[in-house]
């Protein structure tokens, strides 16, 4: 008889959960307050990367991700990343150097470049760097189209709108979900509910402590021109899509900014836009702009795996980095194939405590 699974939250954890353990032979279910992606999924800057990390065991858990989304995109592929690499000179001299022997001791490939280099490979920028790191291997997505297809993919029911008011639990196990239309009941559940878990933890005696990082992200009106990687300068992440919009994080060091708040989001705004139309020499005009809160558990490290009999929690930043690896990892874990090293780190036990 099928397992049954129920995962709350149809963000790209969510999904890429319900792709693998679909595909695994379980009976999934996903549960989703509002629409899928409509969260911190869909507000993300979409940028697949190891060079990001806090220590050691994070960046194995990022370059695993990263050859788990090769994987699931041979699987999937009308939704495959696009790994255009990425250009970084977010520090420049000792601290460019220091970053390269860093990731380098670590096995992550990485290439020095010089200006004229990158100015090759870039022609669009107006002020290229004396010099960069190229990591050919990282990559983007567009977070939620690929969401959608992962669901889509999975087979899974998705109730979409539908929101969970708590869990069930019976003697000390989770058995299942309380919704507005009655109980569901399930062999495992599986909170992939970013910001929400907290919440959802509560009524368990349960506290999971989690930062509060908003972000503002914008989107240019499309332009001719192309970028060929992602870039990563001093004052900005950028990135270009399929459509030709400029995608920038109106924040420094977007994957490890520490800001609680977001006063005035149009100066920040204005002051990227500025950046951006400086390093291009080109007239960018705002398209949109969006506002998310990053999930990011208390200390800044993924919350993933059993947090009680019958309940596992897959709460981290960056999601679309961690995605596929998570769903991997958590999938054969969930189905009985035994704990899995990547994860050893990231248990919830050493976050949670009882109220």
């Amino acid at each position: 008889m099928a397992q049954k699974i129920i995962i709350v939250g149809a963000g790209i954890i969510g999904a890429s959960l319900a792709f693998h353990l679909s595909r695994a032979g379980a009976e999934v279910t996903v549960f989703e307050a509002t629409q899928p992606a409509s969260a911190a999924t869909g507000r993300s800057f979409g940028w697949i990367n190891a060079s990001f990390y806090a220590n050691p065991a994070h960046h194995r858990l990022r370059a695993a991700s990263m050859q788990a989304w090769h994987r699931q995109s041979a699987l999937l592929p009308e939704a495959a990343p696009n790994w255009q690499g990425c250009l970084w000179w977010e520090e420049e001299g000792a601290g460019l150097s220091r970053k390269a022997a860093d990731l380098a001791a670590l096995g992550y490939p990485v290439d020095a470049l010089t200006g004229a280099e990158v100015a090759a490979l870039e022609p669009s920028l107006a002020q290229p760097p004396a010099q960069a790191l190229r990591f050919p291997t990282e990559g983007a997505v567009e977070p939620a189209a690929l969401t959608r297809a992962l669901l889509s993919a999975s087979g899974a029911k998705v109730h979409a709108g539908l929101f969970v008011k708590s869990l069930i639990e019976k003697s000390g196990q989770i058995t299942g979900v309380r919704t507005a239309i009655g109980p569901f009941a399930a062999d495992h559940v599986i909170l992939a509910t970013g910001t929400a878990t907290p919440a959802l933890l509560t009524p368990l005696g349960l506290d999971l402590p989690m930062l509060t990082r908003p972000g503002v992200l914008l989107h240019t009106k499309p332009v001719p021109w192309r970028l060929h990687h992602i870039i990563v300068t001093p004052h900005q992440e950028i990135r270009q899509d399929a459509a030709g919009h400029i995608l920038a994080p109106a924040a420094a060091n977007h994957q490890a900014d520490t800001t609680e708040t977001v006063p005035d989001p149009h100066a920040l705004i204005d002051a990227t836009l500025s950046r951006l139309r400086a390093l291009f020499n080109a007239e960018l005009a705002l398209d949109r702009y969006v506002i998310g809160y990053r999930p990011v558990p208390g200390d800044g490290l993924p919350v993933v795996g059993l947090a009680r009999a019958g309940l596992s929690l897959a709460v981290t930043h960056s999601g679309v980095t961690l995605a596929a690896g998570i769903a991997e990892a958590l999938t054969a874990e969930i189905t009985g194939q035994g704990d899995s090293p990547l994860l050893a780190d990231f248990r919830p036990a050493r976050l949670l405590s009882a109220r």
